[in-house]
This record gives structure tokens, sequence and C-alpha cells, in this order.
């Protein structure tokens, strides 16, 4: 296989090069060991930031959040739910550091209003009534998973190439020029060469890994933040603790439900990323301060994902790391055509992607400008699931064809949205039903699976796409996923559902999960 650049990574960062690539007329090829956003960009808040939360800190950062929004919000309105945010205080909170929040959003060009805390109470009638000061901004929830899908997307519409389930193995060189990425497939174990002119690496956490196979170095920091998706929605707006960043303090409304989080946590380990019982503890005993019925609300699922975090000053701190980006060109090292880019936030990915497409197109003599900024992402038909129903399992039946029955009934995703998914993979790509549940809201619902799970995989069977066994196997593989996000919140109802997913696919089906 042959391109111009190759893009090592489908995160939002690298699925943003491919598209901005694309645009340019560049021939480019994205790469990914298993799927889209299977890092940081699908373990996230799903916050598009206004830059409030980093005014005190780096308030370098928090003007690029605000810039780059805006710029999101134009390009990608479909991906967003423009919900405005709030920054609230309660009883006991430093004042000094309430006193300088709106004179930091100043500094910083962050748009703040004060309102008093009887108007917050109105705005968000769950907030702690023991609100001391608030202070509205800019903030808005974001799709991480349709952004990216949509970026691939419209990168392929415009003759780019992704290949998922794509592990890389390592580099061939000739002196300071790699020649070859050895890669295998993980779904057929075949190993090939892909020849390319350019080569970045944008996996994210495992960038020093990566750079490491094409004898560059990078020194990383990793925190692991964990979050709790609670069974319904409990807030409008984002709402942020109005402090220094520390767990629990951030609520984010994204379609039916809110995401509480997030903890920081110094790990090493990449490859075995969980939430832990600590931490769930944590978020929930600190975001009560400010929502107090996150207390005692109903919580389907916990993830986590890893920062990779560019480190400035205390070595020791990953709350006062900065969330700027690192874009490595590696020339000191000998590498003439090779880049890393790694760190910042999903807010930033496309102002990454352009600074790393320009030094690409340098490379390449190609003058050609950046186009993302304003050109409108396209709504594509295959991302269309991604998005929660607005209808009722009462409502879909009512206005579809009674043959297009529900598969997935807590989220209302019916057999046409999975049959669209599943004929979007190309010809050879044997998707299973992990696929349809990142690219729909397949297993996201009070159930997590335990329905939806069954069904899916039956549905495959009747269009032959799973053989022997396969079913079986694509079965463990999506349920112990959510398993492994419902192990710490077991208690109340959720236990009580978990006890009748594992009584129907260990029970009945003789299928242990991990």
């Amino acid at each position: 296989m042959q391109t111009q650049v190759l893009i090592i990574g489908a995160g939002a960062t690298g699925t943003g090069i491919f598209r901005d690539l694309a645009l340019r007329g560049v021939e480019c090829m994205l790469i990914e060991q298993r799927d889209v956003n299977a890092g940081a960009s699908g373990g996230n808040h799903g916050l598009l930031h206004s830059g409030a939360r980093y005014v005190s800190t780096d308030p370098h950062s928090a003007n690029e959040c605000k810039v780059e929004g805006d710029i999101i919000k134009e390009f990608a309105p479909h991906c967003i739910e423009n919900t405005g945010g709030l920054f609230v205080a309660v009883k006991g909170d430093d004042e000094e550091y309430i006193n300088q929040f709106p004179i930091n959003c100043e500094k910083a060009g962050v748009p703040c209003r004060e309102v008093s805390p009887e108007e917050a109470l109105e705005l968000e009638p769950n907030l702690n009534p023991d609100v001391i000061a608030a202070y509205e901004v800019e903030d808005a929830s974001i799709d991480p998973f349709k952004l990216s899908l949509e970026n691939v997307a419209d990168a392929e519409a415009h003759g780019g190439v992704y290949k998922r389930y794509m592990k890389l193995l390592g580099f061939k060189k000739e002196g300071g020029k790699i020649t070859g990425a050895r890669v295998v497939n993980t779904r057929t174990g075949k190993e090939s060469v892909i020849e390319a002119e350019q080569y970045v690496n944008a996996t994210g956490a495992w960038a020093a890994n990566v750079a490491e196979m094409a004898g560059a170095n990078i020194r990383m920091t990793y925190a692991k933040g964990s979050l709790l998706v609670t069974l319904s929605r409990l807030n409008h707006r984002v709402i942020n603790r109005l402090r220094p960043p520390g767990d629990g303090d951030i609520l984010v409304p994204g379609g039916t439900v809110s995401v509480l989080g997030t903890t920081s946590v110094r790990v090493e380990d990449l490859d075995n990323v969980a939430p832990s019982i600590d931490e769930i503890n944590r978020n929930i005993d600190q975001g009560a301060q400010m929502v107090p019925v996150l207390d005692t609300c109903r919580y389907v699922r916990a993830y986590a994902g890893v920062r990779p975090l560019v480190q400035l000053g205390d070595a020791s701190s990953d709350r006062a790391a900065s969330r700027g980006y690192a874009l490595l060109s590696h020339e000191e090292e000998n590498l003439e055509n090779f880049i890393t880019i790694t760190g910042g936030k999903l807010t930033t990915y496309r102002l990454m992607a352009e600074r790393c497409a320009d030094l690409v197109c340098n490379r390449l003599k190609v003058d050609a400008p950046c186009l993302t900024r304003g050109t409108v992402l396209p709504d594509y038909v295959q991302t269309e699931w991604a998005e929660p129903s607005i209808l009722t399992k009462r409502e879909w039946m009512r206005r579809h064809n009674s043959e297009d029955y529900l598969l997935c009934e807590c989220e209302i995703v019916p057999k046409s949205a999975v049959d669209t998914i599943l004929d979007s993979f190309g010809e050879g790509e044997k998707p299973g039903i992990q696929a349809v549940g990142l690219r729909s809201r397949v297993g996201k619902g009070s159930c997590q699976g335990a329905f939806c799970g069954a069904r899916i995989a039956a549905h495959m069977y009747d269009r032959d796409l799973f053989k022997g066994n396969e079913g079986v196997e694509s079965m463990r593989d999506f349920l112990s996923k959510r398993w492994k996000g419902q192990r710490p919140i077991l208690w109340d109802a959720q236990f009580n559902q978990a006890e009748l997913k594992e009584a129907l696919y260990f029970g009945l089906l003789n299928l242990e999960m991990d």
C-alpha cells in the first residue's frame, strides 16, 4: 500500500488531520488499531469548552478554547448542543478565587456574565440552594463520536482511505528517513507494509510508544480521568464548580443523560484503564455538593480515559499541567518525514489538525490552504444514529413500518439503522456488534446491552455476517466492554439490571464475561 501521508491514530486529532489533508487534495490514509475514538477522544465529558475552566491555570489554552469553540459551533452545529454553562460556588468555596474569576476571564478573552444565586437556581433547579456565586459562560455539549465519524466520512468523500483494525508493528528506515510502516490486520492476521512520504503520529497517549518505534524520544505524563453517566438528564446547561479544578466538578448534559467527572490519577499502564470504586465515590461526593441529586440518582455506567499531558513546571501535579498541545517535527532526532502531534483537548482538535497539516504540506511542498475553518462538515447518513432519539418506543412504532422493528428499545435503534451502519463498511471488512455500538446508541441505555446485544447478533447471523462462533465472540467483546463500565456502579436498580444480564447471557448462553 502506498500513499502520500500516513496518519496513525483515529481519535479526534487524527480524524481532523485526515479531513484537513483530504480537503487540501493531499492523498492520505488513516489507520487505527481498533476503531474511531478508541482512546481519550472516546473517554471524555463531551464538553466543548468556553475556556473558562482554564482562565486561572492556563490562560493561553483558555483563549484557544474560546476561539476554536466558536469555529466548531459554526462548521459542525449538528454535532453540538449549544447548552451554555454555569460556574457556581457553594458555601465554603474560596472567595478569593471566586472574586478573581471574572477578572481572569476578561484577561483571557473568555466572556462571562455574573448571575445572582436566585437566577442560577431558576436556570438550574437541581443546583444546591446554598449557591453563593454564579457566572454564565459559553460552554456547550459535543458528541465526540459523531464528530470523529463525520470527519472520517468527509475525508473519505474527498479521496481519503481509512483502515480500521490495523495495528502498527514498527517502521522500516533508511538513514533519517522512514520508508515504510509495518502493520498487521488484527482481524485476519495479515501483515503488510504501507509506504508514505510523510508519517503522522496522532496516537494520543500512545504517542511516545509510536515515536520510540521510529527512533524518537517523547517524555509523556499520563492522567486517568473517570466519569459517570446518569440514567436521565439532570441539567440543561453545563455546570462547573467555581473553584480550582478538582474531582467531580463538572456535570455535562448530553442528549438524554448527564455526565459527571472527572478525577485525575497518574497512571503508567495505558492498556488497562478502568474507573475505580474510590474514584466513583469521590466524583459523587464532590458533585453532590454542587448538585445534591447526584447523591441519590441512578447511574448506568462509568468509564475512564487517559489524558496525554504536556507537562510544564511542577511535574507532580497533573491538574497544573498545560492543556496545550505539542507539535514535534523530530528533525533534531534526524527524522525527516515523521511528525508527532499530542496533548491538547477535544475543543482544540481542529487547530491541532490545521497546524500539523500545515507542517505536512510544507514538507510535501503542497501550496494549499487549510479549509476546515470555513467549510461546513456535512451530516452523513451513516452517522445519523449516533445521536439520541427524540421518540418514545410507542411513537416509533406508530410512525414507522412495523417490519422495521427495534433492535435496541432503550435508545430507539431500529433494524434499518443497524443495516445502514453495517452497509457502510467496505468489502472484506468484518464489523462486530461493538462497531455498531460505536456508530449508534446501541448498548448505551439502562440495560447496557442486555437485550440489544443478542438481538443484533441474531440479525447479523440472518444477514450471513457471522459464521459459526463469530457472533458469540462478538457478543462477548461487546458485553465485556459494557460490563467494564458497570462494575464500579453496581448498587440499587443498576445492580438488578446487571443480574438480569448475567442470567440472560451466562444462564442461557453460557457466555461468561471477562
